[in-house]
């Protein structure tokens, strides 16, 4: 963690400390528990790791002028926070790993004053806050992570210890 970073280094480590949470979150974990919905809303583990894959692609790729690759699901239906499309777990885990390259790729290329554009929004976002909307995101949804996993196995917190 670099305490004494550039602005850019810290947000990259706050949004990579997170998403290591999200994959922390799936470990030890079978399929059945995976998808198990834990909320009347039927949010599960797996959904919200496709969920945050489809939105890296989206905010970090598509926003600065990036080409996603094709999904399978609609992005903009709640089929992005379900993994019952007849996808594998190993699918959905790679499609993340994929989606946080592509959006490393593309952070790296770009200054935190750079400018892009949304193509379901009307207006242009900076890297900056486009970096701190993604830190928000992911880890309001590892916190769901963590509500879930307690709830299935009892297994808590942001990370291992000791």
């Amino acid at each position: 963690m670099p305490y004494a970073g550039s602005e850019k280094e810290t947000l990259r480590e706050s949004l990579d400390r997170h998403r290591d949470a999200v994959l922390w979150k799936l470990e030890g974990m079978d399929d059945e528990g995976l998808r198990r919905p834990m909320t009347p809303s039927g949010t599960t583990l797996l959904g919200l790791v496709k969920h945050l894959a489809s939105v890296e692609y989206g905010w970090f790729v598509e926003t600065f002028g990036g080409e996603a690759e094709p999904l399978w699901f609609d992005p903009y239906s709640d089929e992005d926070m379900r993994a019952d499309q007849g996808e594998t777990t190993g699918q959905i885990i790679e499609f993340y790993g994929r989606a946080r390259a592509a959006a490393d790729l593309m952070i790296a290329a770009r200054s935190l004053d750079d400018l892009g554009r949304p193509p379901w929004r009307e207006h242009s976002v900076s890297m900056r806050w486009t970096l701190v909307h993604m830190i928000e995101e992911t880890a309001r949804h590892a916190g769901h992570m963590d509500i879930v996993r307690e709830l299935l196995d009892g297994a808590a917190g942001d990370h291992r210890r000791g």
